[in-house]
Order: C-alpha cells, then sequence, then structure tokens
C-alpha cells in the first residue's frame, strides 16, 4: 500500500538560498509517516495506550535538490518491511501535484517501537494494528559510506537539551539533532543547488537538561558530525555528501 501526500514548501521553512531547509524536509517526512501510521490505525496515538512509542533510528535521504519557497512537492510513502524488531518506510519526493512528475528524492528510514517505561526497543509488529501494512516493494539506494572517526574534528559547542528541543516522547525531537548540527556547520556545496546524500543514525536519547556537544569535520565534498551526551556516548551522528562528481542517477 502506497500513499501520497501534496504540499507546498512554505516561506518559514526555507533558509537564505530560498530553498527548503534540511531539518525541515526531514519534519516533513516524519509527519507524512506519523499521519500515514495514525490513519491506518498503528500511529503513536494507538500505540501509547499500551505504553508504546515510535522512535527513528535511521534516516538515508538522496535528493537531486531541495525545492525552493512556493514548490509544489508530492511525497509517496509505504512500508517495505516489518521484521527484526524495526520497520523500514520509504519515500519517493516529486516535482508537482502527483507522483507522476519529476522524480527529485528517494529516502529509506528505519523505525523502531519504543517501550516507553523501560527506554527499551521491543518487538510490537506481531499485534494485530500491524497486520496488512507491508507493501514490500524496497529502495535501492547506492550504499552511503561508513561512518569513520572524525578527521581534524573541530568541537563546535557544548549546550543543554532545551524545552523548545523536545517531543511528546519525552526526549530531544529527531530533526533537532540535525538541525543542532547545521546550526554549527552548514557546508558550503549547500549553498547552490547540489545533488546530495544524508545519512543520520540516532544511538542514543537525550532529555531536558542533559548537556551534549558537537563535533564536525568537513571537506570539499563531504561533511560529518558526531553529537554526544555529556559521558560522551554518541546520540547521533550524520554525514551530508556531495553527489555532482558521483555517477547517480535517480530510476
Amino acid at each position: 500500500m502506497k500513499y501520497a501526500y501534496t504540499l507546498r514548501v512554505p516561506y518559514q521553512e526555507t533558509d537564505t538560498t530560498r530553498r527548503w531547509r534540511l531539518y525541515s524536509l526531514e519534519n516533513t517526512l516524519l509527519q507524512v509517516a506519523a499521519d500515514v501510521a495514525n490513519e491506518l490505525g498503528f500511529g503513536i496515538r494507538q500505540l501509547l495506550p499500551y505504553g508504546y512509542t515510535w522512535i527513528l533510528t535511521r534516516m538515508d535521504i538522496e535528493m537531486r535538490e531541495l525545492p525552493m519557497h512556493g514548490d509544489t512537492v508530492t511525497v509517496q510513502t509505504w512500508i517495505e518491511r516489518n521484521a527484526h524488531m524495526l520497520s523500514v518506510r520509504n519515500f519517493r519526493i516529486y516535482n508537482g501535484d502527483s507522483t507522476q512528475g519529476e522524480l527529485i528524492g528517494r529516502v529509506s528510514s528505519v523505525w523502531a517501537v519504543l517501550d516507553l517505561k523501560t527506554r527499551q526497543i521491543v518487538n510490537a509488529f506481531d499485534m494485530p494494528m500491524f497486520d496488512g501494512c507491508v507493501d514490500g516493494e524496497p529502495l535501492v539506494l547506492p550504499r552511503q559510506l561508513r561512518m569513520l572517526p572524525l578527521c581534524e574534528e573541530k568541537e563546535a559547542f557544548t549546550s543543554q537539551v532545551m524545552y523548545s528541543d523536545l517531543d511528546y516522547n519525552g526526549h530531544c525531537n529527531s530533526c533537532k539533532y540535525l538541525e543542532h548540527m547545521l546550526n554549527i556547520h552548514r557546508p558550503s556545496f549547500m549553498n547552490a543547488p547540489t545533488p546530495f546524500r544524508l545519512t543520520i543514525n540516532y544511538s542514543r536519547e537525550i532529555v531536558e537538561g542533559d548537556t551534549y556537544s558537537v563535533k564536525y569535520s568537513d571537506t570539499d565534498d563531504a561533511c560529518q558530525w558526531q553529537l554526544l551526551n555529556a559521558k560522551g556516548e554518541t546520540s547521533a551522528s550524520a554525514r551530508l555528501t556531495n553527489l555532482n562528481h558521483i555517477d547517480n542517477e535517480m530510476s
């Protein structure tokens, strides 16, 4: 089962290049996923009575370029599989008001169900609410380069998780990790229409009052960030790669 949502890129979600902010794009994808899950009966509203909620563990975004203010885009989404305690949800992003438009983006995301009491991932996919929800179509993306220890790392700042960072799961919202990373350093190749690949991994949650630090390293064609908690453990890591010099035709 595939579902499609059409929207227009709002002014307040664009940056100085007039293009969609990357973390706003991620936020839109999460909202589309949430709307579909709620519509089909296995969203957060349906999980909360069991003491469960959804969390995002990984997202891979590949875009030809970021749409501009006022552009109309259509987001198509479906679940590839629910297995081994993880749910893989895919997206395609089209230019225009239908899936007949030009394909400008592909996204793969990995989700898990979190027990709010134990703060541990649980296997909930045998619950009746998940029956019949899997489409099964894989989304094949070029393999992303493995994240390595930062080279010539730069520690940009240390701060605390604030009220505005939180979602109703009680921890830092997924998009806020990326927002904090980009606030610290936005690679220069993102100032122009650029095909790119973003991979972001979420490892450990951070909650209100927690101290975190952001480190990064960059080259002409890639930037990598690491967000660490007060214990020095990685809470999230991300890599943004310029695809201008890579043969990367979308199918």
